[in-house]
């Protein structure tokens, strides 16, 4: 009889373990769950890209503002935007896994939901690599492992082409423009700087030690880039009267998706490939060669 409980304990205990689901986050802490996640809240855009992409969409019972792709992520309830989450509402969502963004700005509440005994996995990608990182990190966490291994393997295998496509490509000066006022850019240590690069871009600000950097006016007009790149058309306009700016007067000032652009998801290979794309018409227009 003894023999006969310790054999049935020994299995519970061998099958409860087995069902135990560990992986990283961005902030190199070993998040374990008892099982893998159910009940999930996304609290940036580019997590809920990446839940969906590796078959934990079903899972999602809630996200935040400007979470809109995939289409389905649209009908999911809200619990705050950038500008702050609200504790109550993610608990009323009975979460086993909040997916959340380092930079939110939400850390008060992050650690208040650690104390309620909430899962919290910081997600933070910054390079291009992240993403299928933090992808199958994900995947382990959710159950979903498989998918997510094939989506990781498909996003690394769409930039290693894109690479050896723009490989030698003829370099092309790049200023990429975020904000007006103050002026915000991107530097090598972000995924924006390293998509540039793939594509034969040469990132005039590329060396400074944010990835985000502040910059001058006067710094952009010393630096002279070719191509001068935004999501918003207004950033663009306000070169206008910089005529002697190469960029300005070649007419190689170019508008770019923010959403394949900045989300730090699985599509940004599409973004790579539309970056790519622009810097080849810079280069026809500035009379430089593709090859």
């Amino acid at each position: 009889m003894l023999r006969r409980a310790f054999a049935l304990w020994l299995l519970l205990y061998v099958g409860l373990a087995q069902a135990a689901v560990s992986a990283p986050d961005a902030s190199g802490k070993l998040l374990t769950l008892p099982l893998a996640a159910q009940r999930i809240v996304s609290l940036s855009p580019h997590a809920t890209e990446m839940l969906y992409a590796i078959g934990a969409g079903p899972r999602l019972v809630a996200t935040v503002d400007y979470s809109n792709y995939p289409p389905q992520a649209r009908a999911l309830p809200r619990v705050g935007g950038y500008s702050g989450i609200s504790l109550e509402a993610v608990l009323r969502q009975r979460p086993d896994l909040v997916v959340a963004w380092q930079d939110g700005g939400n850390l008060r509440e992050l650690e208040r939901l650690r104390q309620l005994g909430v899962a919290v996995f910081i997600s933070h990608p910054l390079q291009l690599d992240d993403v299928a990182a933090e992808m199958q990190s994900l995947g382990r966490l959710t159950g979903t492992q498989a998918t997510a291994a094939t989506a990781a393997t498909a996003y690394r295998q769409q930039l290693a082409a894109l690479r050896q496509r723009y490989a030698h490509r003829t370099p092309v000066s790049v200023f990429y423009q975020i904000s007006a006022t103050p002026i915000f850019t991107v530097s090598q240590r972000s995924f924006m700087g390293a998509m540039m690069q793939l594509c034969g871009g040469r990132n005039v600000f590329g060396s400074l030690g944010q990835a985000a950097p502040q910059v001058s006016m006067e710094a952009v007009v010393a630096a002279r880039p070719q191509v001068i790149l935004a999501a918003r058309a207004d950033l663009l306009r306000m070169w206008d009267r910089w005529s002697a700016l190469p960029a300005v007067a070649a007419d190689t000032r170019y508008l770019l998706d923010e959403d394949l652009l900045t989300i730090p998801g699985p599509r940004l290979p599409q973004g790579a490939a539309a970056l790519c794309a622009t810097l080849d018409t810079a280069r026809r227009r500035l009379g430089l060669t593709l090859d």
